[in-house]
């Protein structure tokens, strides 16, 4: 039987009831496992393991929640190289398409391998040659609170592309596309490809505009000026200061987005946000 990994946002499934859901549709008919972080579903011959220790295991991953959700996971899934599916419990879901009505439905469907898997890049920042991470979304570089604007240059393979007068900057993958990079002006681009988008926020500049550069270069930001907050997928990281550096490239791991129906990413484009 196939292992299966079931995580679940407990914030939007506070009742646990859809894992409920899920778990007892599973019983019998794959392996499941959870977290072992104190939510105990009786019953259903679930083994509970330690959160990386599940990784090292299941074969597929099942993610309950919203497209943040998906984002936790999606490191953790794509270095362990396990497909994920996400169930929507959020208010946009771009990455996690099966709806709560559908659920058994696209489970018969998983266990009966009717489905594809879409690769996704990630980026892999460092930081000042430090720390490392790897995100699917984007990496952000931004002013902290009631700052005045921000002084970033960002090189492509040692060469200056632009200079940024701004609250910040972000960096995202074409997943990240539909993200903050789309709230800030920038173009929208299909999930598959493999490039980055360079994209400023609230630019004090008459021809600031989105960048679009190959996934084949090494990128950096050099901060100048007062400090900045960088954030990856949404999460704070840290703070850096006046010539620090970030280093992003496309990341030496892949996610794999288990996809079950048959809408396109542009019809789920106008979908969810027409």
């Amino acid at each position: 039987m196939v292992k299966i990994a079931v995580l679940t946002n407990k914030t939007k499934d506070k009742s646990f009831s859809i894992a409920d859901k899920v778990v007892s549709y599973l019983a019998g008919k794959s392996e499941v496992y959870m977290p072992d972080d104190g939510m105990l579903l009786t019953d259903y011959g679930v083994r509970y393991l330690p959160y990386n220790e599940i990784f090292k295991v299941a074969e597929i991953a099942i993610v309950i929640g919203g497209d943040g959700t998906i984002l936790r996971a999606a490191p953790d899934c794509a270095m362990s190289k396990i497909p994920a599916l996400g169930i929507n419990l959020g208010t946009v879901g771009f990455l996690t398409e099966v709806e709560v009505s559908d659920i058994e439905n696209s489970l018969d469907k998983l266990l009966r391998g009717q489905y594809i898997k879409e690769r996704r890049m990630l980026l892999k920042a460092t930081i000042n040659d430090g720390e490392e991470c790897h995100v699917l979304n984007d990496i952000v570089v931004s002013k902290r609170d009631h700052q005045q604007l921000i002084h970033l240059d960002l090189f492509a393979d040692g060469e200056l592309v632009y200079h940024y007068k701004a609250d910040g900057l972000i960096i995202a993958t074409p997943t990240g596309s539909t993200g903050y990079s789309i709230s800030a002006g920038g173009p929208v681009v299909d999930p598959k490809m493999d490039l980055y988008i360079a994209t400023p926020i609230c630019a004090h500049m008459l021809l600031a505009r989105s960048a679009v550069l190959g996934a084949d270069k090494s990128l950096e930001i050099r901060l100048g000026g007062i400090d900045a907050i960088i954030s990856a997928d949404g999460l704070m990281r840290g703070i850096i200061t006046c010539n620090d550096t970030v280093k992003i490239e496309k990341s030496e791991y892949e996610f794999e987005l288990i996809k079950i129906g048959d809408s396109s990413f542009y019809n789920t484009l106008i979908n969810k946000l027409s």
